[in-house]
């Protein structure tokens, strides 16, 4: 604040008076502030609930370090094949004179092989590390969507039109929610293998077309468990969601029943979709390497981390960097993921604060 030249400053009223002076400015200070937090709030409040989230979503340091982490993952997963012809990699090729006599590699890791050979044939673990995540990343981003979308479609028609088709999809829910996973899976496996293979007697199929075969029952095995929680989850926020004022209203007015559903129900329901969505990634990840070890899931001459998870275990004692890569590969993407997918579900949540 600039002095009036023509307060006297060393007189009493001359203070006085600048002391207002400077009170009055303070306040218009104050009441500035007020305003631009006004008119911050305000278009806080114009914002939509999902941008307000991914707001909320980029000031998370622990979800952005999440994302930059998956998504190397995936675009290793992308390029591998350029990555490996870059680097002059084979991951097919067998080097025997790389393994001794008992078959185990005769060094553990060079700049030519930075993660070792494998035990027995000698290939090249790390051209097969980055290959390895391919397979698991395609089945559970396919697995993801279709049963995200299945979910949602059959939770809004039980949840909307109630009645008998509520009962039929519930039942059917409560059928899939009761069976036990990991049994059926096991036991579909060869069985859905041979149907669609169509291996009788004096047949067979060649081993690529048999690990196509797998990777598709994977993916449909995953589906066909995969979509009923979501459904049950949809359906109970759809039942509340249908008795408001702005439902009620279009259904009064004749809107078309399917309008109603995709255009003033569904955009209610993004926020429990994407969630659903972004942690159903990595749980299927960590099924399709599990299935895998087990031995019901993909096989020769897929590349896999869970294939080369079941070929380390004999040979872990002699030579651990084998299983150890796989491993660790497969604890960090699934990790980031499950993170960045409790960093969404805060981020949508608008009675959680990060």
């Amino acid at each position: 604040m600039t002095t009036n030249p023509g307060l006297n400053p060393t007189s009493e009223a001359g203070a006085a008076l600048e002391g207002d002076l400077l009170e009055r400015e303070h306040e218009g200070d104050v009441a500035a502030a007020q305003r631009v937090k006004g008119d911050e709030a305000d278009r806080y409040q114009s914002r939509s609930p999902v941008q307000i989230a991914l707001r909320r979503l980029a000031y998370d340091k622990v979800a952005m370090m999440s994302l930059g982490s998956a998504l190397l993952f995936i675009l290793l997963a992308i390029f591998a094949d350029v990555i490996n012809g870059a680097l002059g990699l084979n991951p097919t090729e067998q080097r025997f004179d790389l393994v001794n006599s008992n078959g185990y590699p005769i060094f553990v890791a060079s700049w030519e092989h930075p993660f070792g050979v494998e035990v027995g044939m000698g290939r090249d673990l790390f051209s097969r590390w980055i290959l390895g995540m391919r397979p698991s990343l395609i089945i559970a981003f396919s697995a993801a969507i279709a049963t995200t979308i299945i979910g949602t479609v059959m939770g809004l028609l039980a949840g909307f039109l109630g009645g008998i088709v509520d009962n039929v999809i519930s039942f059917i829910i409560d059928v899939v929610l009761s069976l036990p996973f990991l049994l059926f899976a096991i036991a579909l496996m060869p069985i859905a293998t041979n149907r669609i293979g169509g291996v009788g007697e004096g047949e067979f199929v060649t081993d690529e077309q048999l690990a196509s075969i797998r990777f598709g029952v994977l993916v449909f095995v995953l589906i066909m468990f995969g979509w009923a929680g979501l459904a049950r989850l949809i359906r109970g926020e759809v039942i509340s969601i249908r008795e408001r004022e702005y439902v009620q209203a279009a259904r009064a007015l004749g809107v078309p029943t399917s309008q109603i559903l995709f255009k003033e129900i569904l955009p209610n329901l993004i926020s429990p979709i994407i969630v659903a969505l972004t942690t159903a990634i990595p749980a299927y990840i960590a099924t399709e390497a599990g299935l895998s070890l087990l031995g019901v899931g993909l096989r020769e001459p897929s590349i896999s981390w869970g294939l080369t998870i079941q070929s380390a275990q004999n040979s872990f004692m002699e030579h651990p960097i084998y299983m150890w890569m796989p491993v660790i590969g497969l604890c960090l993407l699934v990790l980031s993921l499950s993170l960045l997918g409790d960093a969404i579900n805060d981020a949508f949540n608008p009675h959680t604060r990060r």
